[in-house]
């Protein structure tokens, strides 16, 4: 199921393929296509070339790490993000490499990172669902994180499956048109007030 973006103008079409569904198909990601996600979020932009992003990645090949990220998961996000082959976290660094002082873009950077990865997934073939449903203080005890790093987003990671694996009101989510608000409601030529 394909669900393109509607546009007003005219887009990359990686981004315009870009959405996030709630169905998987069980085939694993290749090691290759993997890579050339991370290789993609490597190349994103940072304040100082920080780079201030890590991933932690469960596969179900490698099912502890896998097992951890998704009972880090609120049980609705378990319900339909088990089925991926792959689960990340996505955290943020929040002190500066060459100097421990705090960084204030890392989330910023993360994101960029994040939508990289994101739309080379998508020129791979690939799906990625991410998710604010997830316990922050479970990750970083699970994952033994340093005080330093704060988890962002969970993410389900794979290629499509079939709409008929998810439960009834998910199916009418997935089918439901696209949208997003126009241009004219967040870009400004003058002070908004």
């Amino acid at each position: 199921m394909e669900k393109p973006a509607i546009t007003d103008y005219t887009i990359s079409p990686a981004i315009a393929k870009r959405w996030s569904p709630r169905t998987f198909a069980s085939t694993p990601v290749a090691t290759e296509h993997l890579s050339s996600l991370f290789e993609a979020a490597r190349w994103s932009a940072s304040c100082f070339n920080d780079q201030p992003w890590v991933f932690i990645v469960g596969t179900k090949a490698n099912p502890e790490t896998y097992s951890q990220i998704l009972d880090c998961l609120v049980p609705f996000n378990v319900s339909w993000a088990k089925s991926a082959p792959v689960l990340m976290m996505a955290i943020a660094r929040t002190t500066f490499n060459h100097n421990n002082k705090p960084n204030e873009s890392a989330e910023y950077d993360l994101g960029q990172a994040v939508a990289t990865l994101s739309v080379q997934a998508t020129s791979l073939g690939l799906y990625l669902h991410q998710m604010a449903g997830f316990d922050a203080a479970k990750v970083i005890t699970t994952f033994n994180l340093p005080e330093n790093m704060k988890p962002m987003a969970a993410i389900a990671l794979g290629y499509m499956g079939e709409l008929d694996t998810l439960p009834e009101e998910l199916r009418a989510k997935e089918l439901e048109p696209r949208s997003r608000n126009p241009i004219s409601s967040f870009v400004f030529d003058k002070p908004l007030s």
